[in-house]
């Protein structure tokens, strides 16, 4: 019955990931929208580091050498929910929007001892929702209103393995299943009648595979030390898909359509450090070859690097207060935008903590984390992250 009722959840969360907004900045209005975080919320509080952490406490669909790090006896299961309030602040003045969602789901079980895992789970690849117009006019002659608005994503569905090669050396991979569309729309209309108004629509729609392989070095120092090693790389590809153009001015209509579409090249590297499973440290860098793929409707990108560091802190993880058991998180994270009209690198600082059940291995996290991005129009946000990381002994065969 739990296997069922999570199969069911799974598949209803999965198709309800897929109709969802989780941005309301106009960045998302470029190319794809705005990247999704691939990240479980557990190192988001670290500022969103994964390649080289190996942990039975979380599932981490960044590493996908990861996975045989769990229990060999447990099955996890993990779900998040975010809200986020952004300010933009620009020539015009300024704005607040608020916007709430689901973040992922994801779940994980070994399927032979603690040599082979199996991971899977739903999160959003890219997001795209925006509305609003700007208005001016030309020598006090002709006025006018420029309007932009878009809304939808790509959502991908994944698969993954994990085997254990050696006591201290793991591989694994990911396939994804990529789907959703991305709408955008943009109007320049006159006040005045002799004037002629003239609007854009353009449409994505996404059908794709896509995948992902990593691999981790690993190793304990007696009880004191252990340190974890990683790599990540994917292949550019095509990705499957198709776009519409619809171009209307007083002349004409024009309509363009296509399907060059690709994904970049990606490679990124991470080391963590552990000290008596109470201090954890980590660093990550990434890069995406973003400038040297074909994007749709002649859209112009660039390659972008990622940078994050992370701290965790336990003060007693078997202690018998309920506060030394308790997870405490910082985190940093830089990265440059892959669209080449956004200028400006992100920055973001996060806070995060770990609530443990006290029988059980399920704990609650809770992130906070600031972020800012662009010049001209600076967007400023600070997101609230919750997830329940679900432990669950459903592999112990007990004997009469």
């Amino acid at each position: 019955m739990k296997k069922l009722f999570i199969t069911y959840l799974f598949a209803c969360l999965a198709v309800a990931a897929g109709a969802q907004n989780m941005t309301s900045s106009p960045y998302s209005r470029f190319a794809y929208g705005d990247l999704g975080d691939n990240t479980p919320n557990t190192y988001r509080g670290m500022g969103g580091v994964g390649i080289g952490m190996r942990s039975n406490k979380a599932i981490n669909p960044l590493q996908p050498a990861s996975y045989t790090a769990c229990d060999s006896l447990t099955f996890m299961f993990d779900l998040a929910g975010s809200v986020m309030w952004t300010t933009y602040n620009d020539a015009s003045g300024r704005r607040n929007r608020a916007n709430g969602n689901l973040e992922y789901l994801t779940l994980q079980l070994p399927l032979y001892k603690r040599y082979i895992a199996l991971s899977a789970g739903v999160m959003p690849f890219s997001t795209v929702g925006y509305n609003f117009t700007l208005s001016d006019s030309i020598n006090s002659d002709y006025h006018y209103a420029m309007s932009y608005a878009g809304e939808g994503g790509i959502t991908q569905v994944y698969g993954g393995l994990s085997f254990n090669i050696m006591n201290w050396f793991a591989v694994g991979g990911n396939v994804y299943y990529m789907f959703g569309d991305v709408s955008n729309y943009r109007a320049l209309t006159f006040t005045e009648a002799n004037m002629h108004d003239v609007a854009m629509f353009g449409e994505l729609k996404v059908s794709s595979i896509r995948t992902r392989v990593g691999a981790q070095f690993f190793h304990n120092f007696s009880d004191q030390h252990a340190f974890a090693v990683g790599a990540v790389w994917e292949p550019r590809m095509k990705l499957h898909g198709q776009y519409d153009v619809i171009e209307t001015n007083w002349a004409d209509t024009v309509h363009t359509s296509g399907e060059a579409m690709e994904t970049p090249m990606q490679w990124g590297v991470g080391v963590s450090y552990t000290w008596q499973q109470r201090l954890t440290l980590a660093f990550d860098y990434a890069n995406e070859g973003w400038g040297s793929v074909q994007a749709f409707a002649g859209q112009q990108l660039r390659s972008r690097s990622i940078y994050t560091f992370g701290a965790e802190y336990r003060h007693d993880p078997a202690g018998r207060r309920y506060v030394d058991r308790m997870c405490w998180r910082v985190g940093a994270k830089m990265a440059d935008p892959y669209q080449q009209n956004v200028s400006g690198r992100e920055y973001k600082v996060s806070i995060g903590f770990g609530f443990p059940l006290r029988n059980a291995a399920t704990v609650f996290n809770a992130t906070v984390e600031y972020g800012h991005r662009g010049s001209l129009l600076k967007e400023d946000y600070m997101k609230l992250t919750i997830n329940a990381a679900i432990s669950e002994n459903w592999f112990f065969k007990r004997r009469l």
